[in-house]
């Protein structure tokens, strides 16, 4: 292993060249101290970009974002690779061996080729540049986010140059792909072909629809199919829907591989902490052993010497005891790595993880524990300390939150024991004032003091790592760092990088452009090494038990889950049919190159896409389709607020907020959205804030020229106040609903959730129910919270209340619904995490019957193919977790997502 731990003076004078295909030299050179190859790093806050720059001796560092984009190439394939070399590699002192993945960045501002590609090794430190010829051939492709490259070292380093192995990915798209190709040919590119195409389609990963006729359907006649007011329904019993409906088990949990991860059995036999003294709650059996871990993690060890122990992924070589080699990314260093101190705890909701995280404070050792929690539940941290931890051992806690809060310095912090925030306060303290460059650690608030550890409750808000939170939140000093979750990965793979960012791992995952090269793209192509590589990692920082393991022994009654397939009525398929045939040709435009505009395109698959899933629930939802929202988004620029343009702007506003997109300023979820008359939709803080500053949309440049040019959504109307709702309104998936609610109504102490996503669609239930006689509750985001409570306490205590009409988005988190013993899922949409958390409100501590949870599912609808995706999407976690997985792989974008519903 040649230069291994070589370090060269600070300063070298570069006078010549190697050869004529040599890099370009600068005549002075210099590596900053943060970037020295050393693998002691620094902490996430202190760290430097991936760069280096070309400086003069009396000024400063200036960090050039000179690379192609980190976070670019998910989902593209792999189109051939180039067996080529790193020169000039005795100028840098970046340490690189033979098999060591690199990064691969262009610097346009070199002054001495404009074309040159640098080579960096996992920590930043450059190891040299390509070859002038070969960079010149490479530079346009990058420079126009043609291609993305990724770099192995494919030898030793010698004194003059370095083999590397170059793969070259371009687009998915099997056009823009095959223009990609033409492209490298013509100019001569030295590309090789591996033989790798395109990821195959996925299988099928739910069974193809059962095309059953169901008892209320095969009871009418072929005239009566036709007409959209049959004839009233026989009652049913709940058996006959367990018969003809498909038994879904989404979260079983599958034995593990053993050399892949730990296993039921092997978590079962983890070590035991002692009971906390000064806790009042005796922890159960599963929760001291989660202390356990807990405790372990805040001081992991390196392996010993002679030791073949694997930590944190880097093992010690049994050739030479003073190195250590990253397992993943084939980094070696002399230089003992820092250690991860910290991880994701990840057990299901349900089973106590603010407990255990409590009991890890009274254990961990002094010092202030920072912990950043959603708003909704930060009053849930401050009640439960005081509910759990004895008096006498007199635990000083501090909210720090609100408009009025005084910035604390970091001695006043360390009075407390804990500290609780919210992650607004987090995102706004460290850009406040335009200080999201000033160096931390800074005189007072969040960012003064190095807790002694952060804890991120519900820490999926951090899986976008562009967000302001994610950053944020990385950029604190802390000794020990958690991630509280119990969907460590929502959509994609890039939900668990934001995470590992945040822990401050080490050996090279922690930046995207490796993340990507070693996990991202690889399990899209279902490489196997990848698979236990990700299943390795989550071993190593994350701990994961479910509620049906036998050894947590919660005894939770049965959970039963079922997908109901109903057919559509002729009327409602023909209205589908024409929704559908409309998207398949706006999915050939787009695949064919033809579409103008790629958001006016994607806004309108969007729409398309809400309308066939609106129509799948009741054909009411979708009203005439409105020609002026399709002329609105295809009109340039903006348009004059008009009452007419702003009912527009108010359907394409909605159409985002149902979509879940996010606000394009902060990355967040959509923030009391608003939108402009340049059809942009952003949270409200944001726009307003930016609109202070400049007056301009930040996304065309329009002029905005206040607040007051913001339209926000429409106001919600309560059912009484829609007077075109009646009883003749019903739908199949509406009959099929009221069949199970009479059904289920035979057990008389039964009571039932039904979830939508839509306010609008629980009008049409709940006018239904009236209509039926059933008593019923409610709660949906129009409400109040004194109003939200009023409904829980009615289900709760009114025996006759046996029905609660809930919004998905609002019940999905914090509220126990275990007065419930039966959950129905009107729609669906294609994150699973949301679903499963509105079920575990019924399903957890506290539950003493028997639940049931009903799907509703048309057939042959894009409801069936959202199933297809939710299961994917299990699949990736399950390749985490080893829990059970279907057919298929993940799809990493949104447009992915739509594409494959539509196609």
């Amino acid at each position: 292993m040649s230069n291994l731990g070589k370090r060269p003076t600070a300063w070298v004078d570069l006078t010549g060249s190697d050869d004529e295909n040599s890099a370009p030299q600068p005549k002075q050179a210099r590596v900053s101290a943060s970037q020295s190859g050393s693998a002691s790093q620094p902490r996430p806050s202190q760290s430097l970009n991936a760069r280096d720059a070309w400086v003069d001796a009396d000024e400063e560092d200036e960090i050039l974002d000179l690379s192609q984009d980190a976070d670019e190439g998910n989902g593209w394939v792999c189109v051939g690779a180039i067996d080529g070399k790193i020169v000039g590699i005795r100028y840098y002192n970046g340490v690189a061996t033979m098999g060591e993945q690199v990064m691969v960045q262009r610097e346009p501002g070199n002054p001495y080729d404009s074309n040159a590609i640098r080579i960096n090794n996992v920590q930043g430190t450059q190891i040299g540049h390509l070859p002038r010829n070969l960079a010149a051939k490479l530079a346009p492709f990058m420079d126009s986010r043609s291609i993305v490259i990724e770099g192995v070292l494919a030898g030793e380093k010698g004194g003059w140059d370095c083999p590397i192995n170059l793969k070259i990915y371009g687009p998915g798209e099997p056009i823009a792909r095959a223009q990609v190709e033409a492209k490298l040919k013509s100019d001569r590119v030295p590309i090789r072909k591996l033989g790798i195409a395109a990821p195959k389609q996925p299988k099928q990963a739910v069974p193809p629809p059962q095309r059953r006729q169901m008892g209320y359907h095969s009871s009418q006649s072929s005239s009566q199919a036709l007409s959209s007011q049959p004839e009233p329904l026989p009652e049913l019993g709940i058996e006959h829907f367990v018969e003809h409906s498909e038994r879904f088990r989404p979260r079983d949990v599958e034995k593990m591989v053993e050399e892949w991860g730990a296993g039921e059995d092997a978590l079962s036999k983890m070590p035991f902490a002692e009971q906390p003294q000064d806790l009042v709650s005796t922890l159960l059996p599963y929760q001291r052993q989660g202390l356990a871990w807990l405790l372990e993690k805040e001081n992991p060890v390196l392996p010993a010497l002679g030791s073949t122990e694997i930590v944190q992924l880097w093992k010690r070589s049994s050739e030479r005891s003073n190195v250590f080699t990253n397992i993943a990314t084939q980094f070696s260093t002399q230089t003992p790595p820092v250690l991860a101190k910290g991880g994701i705890l990840a057990d299901d909701m349900g089973l106590g993880k603010t407990l255990q995280v409590i009991s890890l404070i009274l254990e961990g050792g002094p010092g202030t524990t920072l912990i950043v929690a959603p708003v909704s539940v930060m009053s849930n941290w401050v009640q439960q300390i005081e509910r759990h931890v004895k008096k006498e051992r007199n635990m000083k806690v501090l909210t720090y939150h609100g408009s009025n809060r005084k910035r604390m310095t970091h001695r006043e912090f360390a009075e407390y024991d804990v500290v609780v925030t919210s992650y607004g306060t987090l995102g706004t303290e460290y850009s406040s004032k335009g200080k999201n460059a000033e160096k931390i650690p800074r005189k007072d608030g969040l960012f003064c003091i190095n807790w002694s550890r952060v804890v991120l409750d519900e820490g999926h808000n951090i899986r976008n790592h562009a967000t302001k939170s994610a950053v944020a939140a990385s950029s604190l000093l802390a000794t020990s760092r958690w991630v509280l979750t119990g969907t460590p990965i929502v959509n994609s793979i890039k939900d668990l990088y934001s995470m590992l960012k945040f822990l401050a791992v080490t050996g090279g995952l922690e930046r995207m452009e490796i993340f990507n090269a070693i996990l991202s793209r690889p399990l899209a192509a279902g490489d196997p090494r990848a698979e236990a590589i990700l299943q390795s990692v989550m071993r190593t920082w994350s701990l994961r038990r479910k509620k049906d393991m036998k050894f947590v022994d919660l005894k939770l009654p049965e959970l039963s889950e079922y997908v109901h397939r109903i057919t559509f009525r002729k009327d409602e398929r023909e209205k589908y049919d024409a929704l559908q045939a409309e998207a398949k040709g706006m999915v050939k435009q787009f695949e064919a190159g033809k579409s103008k505009n790629g958001l006016d395109i994607y806004r309108h698959m969007l729409e398309v896409l809400l309308r066939m899933r609106q129509v799948c629930c009741h054909w009411k939802l979708c009203g005439a389709r409105v020609t002026d929202l399709i002329a609105l988004m295809e009109s340039d620029g903006a348009v004059a607020l008009t009452k007419e343009n702003r009912a527009a702007l108010q359907l394409l506003l909605q159409l985002n907020i149902d979509s879940r997109e996010d606000c394009p300023i902060c990355l967040e979820e959509l923030h009391n959205p608003v939108i402009t008359a340049c059809k942009h939709v952003f949270g409200r803080e944001c726009i307003e804030k930016t609109i202070q500053l400049q007056h301009k949309c930040p996304m065309c440049r329009a002029e905005v020229a206040d607040a007051e040019c913001l339209v926000h959504p429409a106001i919600e109307k309560e059912a009484e106040e829609d007077p075109d709702l009646d009883v003749e309104t019903k739908s199949s998936k509406t009959e099929a609903l009221m069949s199970i609610l009479t059904a289920s109504r035979r057990d008389p102490k039964s009571k039932v959730v039904i979830f939508s996503q839509w306010t609008s669609f629980l009008n049409i239930i709940q006018h239904q129910l009236t209509e039926a006689g059933m008593k019923y509750a409610r709660i949906d985001g129009s409400m109040s919270a004194p109003v939200r409570d009023r409904a829980m306490t009615t289900l709760e205590s009114d025996p006759d209340t046996r029905i609660l009409l809930a919004s998905l988005s609002v019940c999905s988190v914090g509220l126990n619904l275990v007065a419930a013993d039966t959950v129905i899922l009107a729609d669906s949409w294609w994150a699973p995490a949301i679903e499963d958390q509105a079920v575990d409100r019924v399903h957890r501590l506290g539950q003493t019957r028997p639940c049931t949870v009903w799907r509703l599912i048309m057939e042959d609808s894009i409801e069936e193919r959202v199933l297809e995706i939710q299961a994917e999407k299990r699949k990736l976690v399950g390749k985490a977790f080893q829990e059970k997985e279907k057919a298929g792989r993940q799809k990493t974008t949104r447009m992915g997502d739509i594409l494959k519903l539509l196609s």
